[in-house]
């Protein structure tokens, strides 16, 4: 699995230089060395009871094809199937969308996924990706890393599915204004929602406004006082129904501009 996950890589190098006008360097989505840390180390989840008949169940519905949309990601976008149903299916199930999001997912996690045959045989218009705040408690990861997972993601995307745009999310924002100590999580609110604010930043060099796009929908989240409010996240981390409108609403014009649907 290394070995095919090496060869896609140097693959999509000349892929992305000749199809998106990128150069070998900072901005590229492939200059990452797969397992140089655990953030692009591809590995799955066999000991989460549900995680592998979720994966099972998104093969099978990749198998069927019609798909024009995905969304990759963690318990946020997981999320879609429970507070977000409603407008998941206002939005996206018209558009032959497949929920790719896994709760507890890291980078790391989605890797594994998208190279055990999520995104075979398919040829979607769109690839919505958000994933990383997983990654950001404690001192494991540095943004640097966080980063670097997301961009072999990106990097995996356009090998795999060179026809396929990929919009990528600034990771959302998490805790408030209060962003006391929680010794629970052995990192404060504050400190995580800063790790991953640099990591979106660091991200967001590899669009090229042509296949790869960046979109930071954040301060909808927030009040006028820049505070994530508790009827929006509840756990300050996790969408509410509210929540999952404001997404849909703040990504909608990127969405239907991305698979020309006014064209």
């Amino acid at each position: 699995m290394k070995r095919k996950l090496l060869k896609s890589f140097i693959l999509s190098l000349s892929l992305l230089s000749a199809g998106s006008g990128l150069s070998l360097g900072q901005s590229d989505p492939c200059a990452v060395e797969i397992g140089s840390h655990t953030a692009v180390t591809p590995v799955g989840r066999p000991d989460v009871s549900w995680w592998m008949p979720r994966h099972e169940a998104v093969l099978e519905r990749v198998a069927e094809g019609d798909v024009d949309l995905i969304m990759i990601g963690d318990s946020i976008t997981h999320g879609w199937e429970k507070s977000g149903k409603a407008t998941w299916d206002e939005y996206y199930a018209p558009r032959n969308a497949v929920n790719m999001g896994f709760s507890g997912d890291r980078t790391e996690h989605v890797l594994w996924r998208l190279q055990n045959g999520e995104i075979d045989n398919i040829d979607p218009k769109l690839a919505v990706l958000m994933i990383g705040t997983n990654n950001s408690g404690g001192n494991q990861y540095s943004a640097e890393q966080i980063a670097d997972g997301i961009k072999a993601i990106v990097c995996t995307l356009r090998t795999e599915l060179p026809d396929t745009k990929v919009l990528i999310l600034a990771i959302f924002p998490r805790g408030d204004a209060a962003q006391r100590k929680d010794e629970t999580k052995g990192a404060s609110y504050n400190e995580m929602w800063a790790k991953n604010a640099k990591a979106s930043e660091l991200v967001s060099q590899l669009a090229d406004d042509k296949m790869i796009f960046f979109l930071d929908i954040n301060d909808a989240f927030l009040d006028e006082n820049g505070v994530l409010p508790r009827e929006v996240m509840p756990d300050l981390l996790h969408p509410r129904e509210k929540g999952y409108q404001i997404w849909a609403e703040a990504m909608e014009p990127s969405i239907s501009a991305l698979m020309l649907e006014n064209q």
